[in-house]
């Protein structure tokens, strides 16, 4: 794989970056002194996600999704070592690793970090398994810890935009508490998968600053109060000093040296530099060169996470966080979301591309994906008729509501594939202008979309993203962005750098205004946000709560609910 521009002399260190991600991961060598990526690998999870069914056939009620800790593991074993060998790097030149992971991906582990789902009598136990950041049905656990919040006055609750995700990790927890007392009072360590990789790297259990602000709602120091848990269930009084609490690793920083095990996994040399842990969308914003105000960074794979930081704090309504430092050092660093991007197009793909697209899609030597996308690329805007909610995994900003649900509203008996996927296209494209209104609205400025992740591939997705919301739109120059986050990250681990905005300076990868909106389209777009925001308005803000009565139907109807 190396050129010529990429050879290293005889003393270049690089570094490796390995990002978790929702069905694979991803490790990439990469050059300390410019950033280059001199050698990339992939490895699926061998059980992918568990939405259904655990390895034993155990069933899932509907909104489950877990993994199995075992997966993570696998990436170490496969995917460093294939990418070290294409990289040509002798195994001596890497001085740190760093990782990054979905969020909020949490596991109960015992004292050691053992894995509860891998002793034998919890294997059929499915709150004894990772649940994975698109795990949802801790809902109503996520209601009440809003509700009491609200009612207590409590302050961090104002850093989440008045509302609490049932994807984070008081929810998750409170769940398990609730539904398996029993493997709950067996967890002597509620853990973010992002430092569990890290604590199986360097045999050092490190909370990263990240997750625990983002997902743990830790804020100016402290955790939500032991009276506030007791008032939510007196059984969860003590979850935060009995599961949770732990020393805090500032991102960037060192969390231990790399041990024999985990070398002889890796390939990588005993003893250098392992990274603090992670999240995949907030180690990507260095690698996007987002390194000051105003330039949000969306990380576009099967979800959309937005990330940017401020020298302003604000309230955003139904953001997922803001947290002092969260991203860069001195500044506020935001995060909001879509919980379902990639995933739509996917589900579309699976169950809405005919036979007759198929046969013709291959004789063009295309994928179903870039079949649809060359006959939507055709129409003008609006020449669909259609209009679609991307609620299908529920929505995370700005309502905080995953009982949403998708919609797609004019099919007609003339309506085609590709008119349907074009509308979902726009769909999520209308969130992510959302949730950039609403930053602004609140005093937070948005100036440019940087976009980073697997979907930059499809040009007309990054175009309409670009007209949509009226930005002009800049492509991390990577395939591997939060990869390569991670290694500036290790990077800074190792003394390489003094911090990440140096790091960034000198490995960061984006190329600016790639994309640029243009006036006729973007007007055109205008008529179809406007119409997106009364649906949104209308199913996600109370005045019809079809979509919530139509999930208390399904669950009331699932088998595994009356098992």
């Amino acid at each position: 794989m190396n050129t010529d521009r990429d050879a290293l002399p005889a003393l270049d260190p690089c570094v490796v970056g390995i990002d978790y991600g929702t069905l694979s991961g991803r490790a990439v060598v990469v050059r300390v002194r410019d950033g280059a990526e001199l050698g990339t690998a992939e490895h699926p999870y061998t059980h992918a996600v568990l939405d259904e069914a655990l390895p034993d056939g155990t069933g899932l009620p509907p909104d489950w999704a877990l993994q199995v800790p075992w997966d993570y593991l696998d990436v170490l074993r496969v995917a460093v070592p294939e990418a070290l060998a294409r990289s040509g790097v002798r195994p001596e030149r890497i001085v740190g690793v760093g990782t990054d992971f979905t969020a909020c991906t949490v596991l109960p582990v015992l004292a050691d970090g053992t894995p509860l789902c891998e002793l034998p009598e919890y294997g059929g136990r499915p709150h004894a398994y990772v649940k994975l950041w698109r795990h949802h049905a801790a809902q109503s656990q996520a209601d009440r810890i809003t509700a009491l919040a609200t009612e207590r006055e409590e302050p961090w609750i104002r850093r989440y935009g008045g509302k609490i995700s049932s994807e984070w990790e008081f929810a998750k927890a409170l769940q398990l508490l609730e539904e398996d007392p029993e493997v709950y009072a067996r967890t002597e360590r509620w853990i973010e998968a992002a430092d569990w990789i890290v604590w199986r790297l360097c045999g050092t259990y490190v909370r990263n600053a990240c997750t625990a602000g983002y997902k743990g709602q830790f804020q100016d120091g402290a955790y939500p109060s032991r009276e506030y848990l007791a008032a939510l269930d007196p059984g969860f009084a003590d979850f935060v000093t009995d599961k949770l609490d732990h020393p805090i690793g500032q991102l960037g920083s060192l969390a231990g040296r790399l041990t024999a095990e985990a070398a002889a996994w890796t390939g990588l040399p005993e003893g250098i530099a392992v990274c603090v842990g992670n999240v995949d969308a907030h180690v990507t914003a260095p690698a996007a060169t987002a390194v000051e105000p105003g330039r949000m960074v969306a990380i576009m794979g099967t979800s959309t996470c937005h990330v940017m930081s401020s020298d302003r704090w604000a309230e955003v309504p139904g953001m997922c966080g803001v947290v002092d430092g969260g991203i860069l050092p001195g500044l506020w660093g935001y995060e909001a979301g879509q919980s379902g991007v990639g995933d739509i197009f996917g589900w579309f793909v699976r169950t809405g591309f005919p036979a007759s697209y198929a046969q013709e899609a291959a004789a063009l030597g295309r994928d179903p994906h870039e079949h649809l996308t060359a006959l939507a690329a055709r129409q003008r805007v609006g020449e669909h008729g259609l209009i679609a909610l991307d609620w299908h995994s529920g929505n995370r900003s700005v309502l905080v509501d995953h009982d949403l649900s998708g919609a797609v509203v004019g099919q007609t008996l003339s309506t085609r594939p590709e008119d349907v996927y074009r509308a979902l296209l726009e769909a999520t494209a209308f969130g992510t202008r959302t949730v950039i209104e609403t930053f602004e609205a609140a005093g937070v400025p948005v100036r440019e979309l940087i976009v980073a992740g697997g979907l930059t591939k499809n040009a007309l997705l990054m175009q309409i993203y670009a007209d949509v919301t009226r930005r002009p739109l800049g492509v991390v120059d990577s395939a591997q962005g939060p990869a390569l986050g991670s290694a500036m990250h290790a990077a800074v681990a190792a003394g390489a750098y003094p911090d990440i905005r140096a790091a960034a300076l000198a490995m960061g990868k984006a190329r600016p205004g790639v994309y640029v909106p243009d006036p006729e389209r973007a007007a055109a777009y205008d008529r179809l946000f406007a119409e997106y925001r009364l649906l949104h308005d209308y199913f996600g803000r109370g005045a019809n709560d079809v979509m919530h009565r139509l999930r208390r139907l399904r669950a009331e109807a699932s088998p595994s609910s009356s098992s």
